[in-house]
Formats: C-alpha cells, structure tokens, sequence
C-alpha cells in the first residue's frame, strides 16, 4: 500500500501553489525523499487568481471605483529526483520556485471611472528558483533522519501608484536585481509501512538577501533632502518554515493525510535606503504568519487508478488590514486529485482546487483605502512520475 498511499499524496502536492498564503508558492515540498526507490518526477500547473474590490471612502467621489482583477494568472513548476543509494540511505534533488507574487492593480480611467483612483498602476512582482539537495537515512526501527542545503535565487520589482499613496510616494519605483544564498533544512520521520502510517517534520532556515538596488524617486523625495545616489543594497531575510505532515492507512485501500505549515513571514522586511529613510523605516511590504492546515482522505479504486480529496485552509492574520501587495487575508479551499499507473515505472496525476480567499482591507500608512471582498482561486496541475 505505501506506493499507492505516496502517489494519492502526489496528486493532492500537484495543486498545491493555489494554497499558498501571502509569497508562499510551493509550501517546500520535499515528499520525493519519502518515495520508493529510485524516482524522478515533473510536477507543472496554472493558478488562476480573481481579486477584485473597490475604493473606500477616501476616494472621495470616486469612492465604489472597482479594481478590477489585481492578481495575474501564473505558471508553477518544479522537477525533482531521488536516488536509492542502499536500503537505508537515500539522496534527492529537488528544483522549484518556494515564493512569487505577480499583482498588478490595472490604472485608474477617469473617463469610465473603472480602476482604483487610489492604487491604480501598484505593481508588485517576485521571482523565484531554488536547488535543494537532500540526504535520508532511514534506521531499521522505522525512524528516520535527513536534511541538506539549498541554493536560492530571488528577484523583485515593486511600483507603488496612485493617490492613496500620497506626493511622497505615488510614483516611487525599486528594483531588487537577483540575488543568490544558500541555506539549509534538517527534519525527522517515522513510519511503518504496514499501516501505511508516516509522520515527519521538517525545519527550514532562513536565508539573507542583499539586493542590488535601484530606486526611482518622486520629487517630493528631493524636497526632503533624499537623493538616490545610484545603486544601493536591501537586505531582506526569506522565512525560516516548520512543515508537518502526517498519514496513515485507515480501512482497506484507504488512506487518511493531513499537513501543516508555519513560515514566520513578519521578519520578512524590505526597506530600501532611500525609501527607509523617507518613512521613517517603514518596509514595502507586511505579511502576517503563515499557518496553512490541510487534511483529506485518499482511496484506491482499481489496481491502477487511485483518487483523493482534500480540504485546506488558513487562518490569515489577527485582522483583515492587508498591504496593498498582498491583497488577502486567510483562505479555505478543496482539492480533487487522481493518479493513474501506466505501467509498473510510470505514473501519471493530476488535481484541481478552488479556493476562497478571505477578505480584506489593503491599507497604506494606517489608511484604509480598498476592500477587497469575493476573491477566489482556480487552479489545476500535473504530475508525472517514472521509477527507475
């Protein structure tokens, strides 16, 4: 049973991009360690964000102007493979892309009066890649150990646009050119595979950027005595994360899972030079911590064909004010995933969610300026496996 129980599992992983939180993407997926044998896989999906709202009353008479959709569409993929190097020791390299954000608020037409007059033209993007590699050591008592290092890239632009952020900033522009670090993750595991039972924790570090930087003032900026003198250097720290993640057989051909993420995103700051010193060291941006649950139920159907279900959800942050370039607050949300074995080597999987995402209030400087209200993801993706 435990093939069958890693490959439900998959299929539920395939879409997990659309459970993401504020810049989590991939929730560090790193499951193929836990695979049998030797193994490679390809895991690719598009998510589908709908974010919409409406300006507030500082709006003025253009308070109610829609938003129209702030979110863009997105490509996720990742590429792992796991070596069996003897019965108890394993190896694994894994390539994704742990965090992004593609928001763009379309700019403001006085003439239809559609757009937000207060953060139309905000724009916030983030890419990026990360090469873990792994080691497993498996004891005959069915514990486990692993951990390995990483190798991270990352890079952003942020354009903040449109009245509600006041003279100072309403055309202030940064690039954040890429940066590479390395860190590391170290995690347990115990299983028996009679009873398809696995629990394991992994812990990851967090990573220090120091960005190449280039900051395009507005003239209010020179009022105040602030020039940019060319490039300078942001430092910006990605989240150390606990991730958990629990099955076990439950009745014949049906397996039970559940998981859990923790990433601690409120030391996650991005203050460039001359942007710090205008606001009195103020950050970009200001996620809340991350708390994803999921939990589902995954059956055998056919010798070949296995199909799970899943439900996940996040609590968001202790209110619904949000920054403007991570419009939402919490989600909950289904996943329905399927695996098909070809053939003894090869395995397909696929799974779609939706998911409601919380509603909230984007706010810059204490000003509550948008709501953002009946947002929702859709999301589909593929995995495709080969033993070896």
């Amino acid at each position: 049973m435990n093939r069958f129980t890693l490959a439900v599992v998959a299929s539920f992983a395939a879409t997990a991009a659309v459970n993401a939180q504020g810049l989590d993407r991939s929730g560090q997926d790193i499951d193929i360690i836990f695979e049998e044998g030797t193994y490679a896989e390809l895991n690719f999906g598009v998510v589908r964000p709908q974010i919409e709202g409406e300006d507030g009353a500082v709006a003025g008479p253009f308070a109610g102007s829609q938003t129209g959709d702030v979110a863009d569409n997105f490509f996720q993929g990742s590429v792992g493979f796991k070596q069996q190097v003897t019965p108890n020791l394993s190896f694994a390299l894994i390539v994704d892309q742990p965090y992004g954000a593609d928001v763009i608020y379309p700019d403001f037409n006085p003439v239809t009066g559609e757009g937000s007059i207060l953060l139309g033209g905000t724009k916030a993007l983030l890419n990026s890649n990360t090469f873990t590699g792994m080691a497993r050591y498996r004891f005959d008592n069915g514990f486990g150990i692993h951990g390995g290092i990483r190798f991270e890239q990352i890079s952003a632009q942020v354009n903040l646009s449109g009245l509600g952020y006041g003279d100072l900033l309403n055309g202030y522009e940064v690039q954040l050119d890429g940066d590479y670090n390395f860190g590391w993750q170290v995690g347990a595991s115990y299983e028996i595979p009679e009873i398809a039972l696995r629990v394991a924790a992994t812990y990851f570090s967090e990573i220090d950027h120091d960005f190449d930087t280039t900051e395009t003032l507005t003239p209010t900026f020179a009022l105040l005595g602030i020039t940019a003198d060319g490039e300078s250097t942001t430092d910006v720290e990605t989240p150390e994360a606990l991730n958990v993640s629990f099955q076990t057989g439950i009745a014949k051909d049906t397996l039970a899972f559940a998981s859990f993420r923790y990433a601690r995103y409120q030391n996650v700051l991005v203050t460039p030079e001359a942007f710090g010193i205008a606001t009195g060291g103020a950050s970009l941006v200001g996620i809340d911590i991350v708390r994803d649950f999921n939990i589902g139920v995954g059956r055998q159907f056919t010798e070949k064909l296995a199909g799970s279900v899943s439900f996940n959800w996040s609590d968001g942050g202790p209110d619904t004010l949000v920054s403007p370039l991570a419009p939402s607050d919490g989600r909950w949300g289904v996943t329905v995933g399927a695996s098909y074995d070809i053939d003894e080597n090869l395995t397909v999987s696929g799974g779609v969610n939706y998911t409601e995402l919380g509603d909230a209030t984007a706010t810059v400087g204490g000003t509550e300026l948008t709501e953002l209200e009946g947002s929702e993801v859709f999301g589909f993706g593929f995995k495709i496996g080969y033993r070896f």
